[in-house]
């Protein structure tokens, strides 16, 4: 049992995998169309969005920091597209300049957190209501039709049933390699774990934030602007805030700790797609939609009392 416990508390992971197994094995005896292919497409795509904003997060919230912004860059990237476009600009330099918008605001966050001190909380919500004001004022509260929908690009980019899924695991597999196999990735869990221990090893404590705020920005960005070439319009009203508590959960269940030095990029993809199965699975046998946000909820607070407690019995165990 020691050496059960011992394994289960050093990989979060495991916990959050056996409850994934669960689930998809009870939806698909409830409902055998849980396995078709229609409705695997669509779960991929569903869970895809939530995974690389979740993996985004995750640098933050090793960091103990967080970006309440990330969902509002998501859906504003691919208005900067469209607006960028009315200018005559070609699909391709149009993307290029979205993201470079998105760098720039990944910058001003981490700006605002290390060098005016404000915290990332209040920071980065400041920012996310300044991007939904934006999308309104600009878009005069019109929805519009997405541009690169068609062609090679297109299918790239999005329309193709899996592009979005492949996009999803290559930029959740190079976060993943960034944190655990990089002197960045050892320098941001140190951080987290002891900011002042950090800095008196020669951390560079402020760009490691700074870069971390950058990156999820960037690739928040990225793939707004795939799930919007995907899905064909845009909507200036879509409420950021919910793509990124998703993502936010993502991380939570799967094992992130939210004080800092702990973070798992595979626990993340495999809560977004726990998320994925249960509003899938929701729907499919028929419980209404409302009952999603419930257990959301329910299974945050189990999660963070189960990873408390796996802590708790670790140190016993080791002492």
């Amino acid at each position: 049992m020691r050496q059960v416990v011992g394994v289960i508390s050093q990989r979060a992971e495991v916990t959050i995998f056996i409850v994934c197994v669960v689930l998809i094995v009870y939806f698909s005896v409830r409902n055998a169309n849980f396995y078709s292919y229609t409705n695997i497409v669509t779960m991929v795509q569903y869970m895809a969005p939530i995974a690389v904003i979740g993996a985004g997060e995750v640098l933050l919230l090793d960091l103990a920091e967080i970006d309440l912004s990330s969902g509002q860059v998501f859906l504003t990237a691919p208005w900067f597209v469209i607006l960028i476009n009315q200018h005559g600009v070609p699909i391709g330099w149009c993307v290029a300049l979205s993201l470079l918008v998105c760098i720039g605001i990944g910058a001003f966050n981490g700006a605002l957190v290390v060098t005016l001190k404000v915290p990332s909380f209040v920071a980065t919500l400041g920012v996310n209501y300044v991007l939904a004001g934006y999308v309104l004022v600009a878009s005069d509260d019109v929805q519009t039709n997405m541009i690169g929908t068609t062609g090679h690009f297109g299918a790239v980019a999005g329309i193709a049933n899996w592009s979005e899924g492949f996009w999803a695991i290559g930029i959740v597999i190079l976060i993943w390699a960034l944190l655990k196999g990089t002197r960045f990735g050892l320098h941001t869990t140190a951080t987290g774990d002891n900011e002042l221990g950090a800095a008196e090893a020669g951390v560079k404590v402020r760009s490691v934030k700074v870069r971390c705020f950058i990156i999820i920005a960037f690739i928040s960005g990225l793939i707004g602007i795939f799930d919007a070439i995907r899905i064909g319009s845009l909507d200036p009203a879509a409420p950021g805030l919910n793509e990124m508590l998703s993502a936010v959960t993502a991380c939570v269940i799967g094992g992130t700790a939210l004080t800092g030095g702990k973070a798992t990029v595979l626990g993340t993809l495999i809560g977004a797609i726990v998320l994925g199965v249960l509003e899938d699975g929701f729907n499919i046998v028929g419980i209404s939609a409302n009952w999603f946000i419930l257990v959301e909820g329910a299974v945050i607070l189990l999660a963070m009392g189960v990873n408390v407690q796996l802590g708790r019995a670790s140190t016993r165990t080791l002492a």
